[in-house]
C-alpha cells in the first residue's frame, strides 16, 4: 500500500480501518462482505478525493454513513476541519465514538440531522466543499448541497463508473440550479484501480 504520502494520517487510517472492519460491521455500518475489500473499494477510493481540495478548506461530508469519504480524508488531511452530516443515530453515534478515539474533536464535528435541514444549514453552512459517495443521484445532491456551499463552492461527487452519463442526464438541472461542471475527474491513479471518479460542480 502507498502510505509514504499519507506522513503520520497512515496510523490514523489504519486505526479507522479498524473501527469499520470491527464495530463498523458488527453494527451493520459496513457488509461483512466488504471487509475484504476495505481499503481498495472504499478507505482508498475515498481518501483520493483529497488531491481535489486545496490546503486549510472547511469540508462538509453530507451522509456520511460510516464516515466515508469525509473521515478517512480527516484522516490523512491534518489541514483540513470536516463536518459529517449524517441523519441516522446509530451512524453518528459510531462516528462520534471514532472521532473521539483518533482525537480528532478539534477538527471534526458530527452532526445528526439531514443536508436539507435548516439547522444542518445553519451549523455548517457557507462551505467551501462538499462531498457525497454513495448518497443519492446527482440531482437530490445539488439540490442539497448547494445551499450549504458558498458561492464559488465545489460539490466533489465521487460517482464511479456512471458519472458522464449523470451528468449528461441531469444536464437541464445543473443549469437552472447555476452548477457549473468542472468536469468529471480521476483521482488516486498511485492509490487505487480503478481511479476514484469524482464529478465536480462548482456553485455560481
Amino acid at each position: 500500500m502507498v502510505f509514504q504520502r499519507f506522513g503520520a494520517g497512515a496510523e490514523l487510517l489504519v486505526r479507522y480501518a479498524e473501527w469499520l472492519a470491527g464495530p463498523g460491521t458488527s453494527r451493520g455500518l459496513l457488509g461483512p462482505r466488504e471487509t475484504p475489500r476495505l481499503w481498495d473499494r472504499h478507505l482508498l477510493n475515498s481518501v483520493a478525493v483529497a488531491e481535489l481540495i486545496p490546503p486549510n478548506a472547511r469540508l462538509v461530508d453530507i451522509g456520511a454513513g460510516a464516515g466515508l469519504p469525509g473521515l478517512a480524508v480527516a484522516c490523512v488531511r491534518p489541514d483540513l476541519t470536516v463536518d459529517l452530516v449524517e441523519s441516522l443515530l446509530r451512524r453518528t453515534d459510531f462516528l462520534t465514538e471514532v472521532v473521539t478515539a483518533l482525537e480528532l474533536t478539534d477538527r471534526v464535528r458530527v452532526i445528526r440531522g439531514r443536508a436539507e435541514d435548516s439547522a444542518v444549514l445553519n451549523t455548517v453552512g457557507s462551505a467551501e466543499f462538499v462531498t457525497a459517495r454513495a448518497v443519492a443521484p446527482l440531482d437530490r445532491l445539488v439540490r442539497w448541497s448547494f445551499p450549504l456551499l458558498r458561492p464559488g463552492g465545489s460539490l466533489l461527487a465521487l460517482k464511479g463508473a456512471g458519472a458522464e452519463g449523470e451528468v449528461r442526464e441531469h444536464q437541464q438541472f445543473l443549469t437552472r440550479m447555476r452548477a457549473e461542471v468542472r468536469g468529471v475527474i480521476e483521482c488516486g491513479a498511485e492509490l487505487v484501480d480503478p481511479p476514484t471518479r469524482v464529478v465536480h460542480l462548482i456553485r455560481r
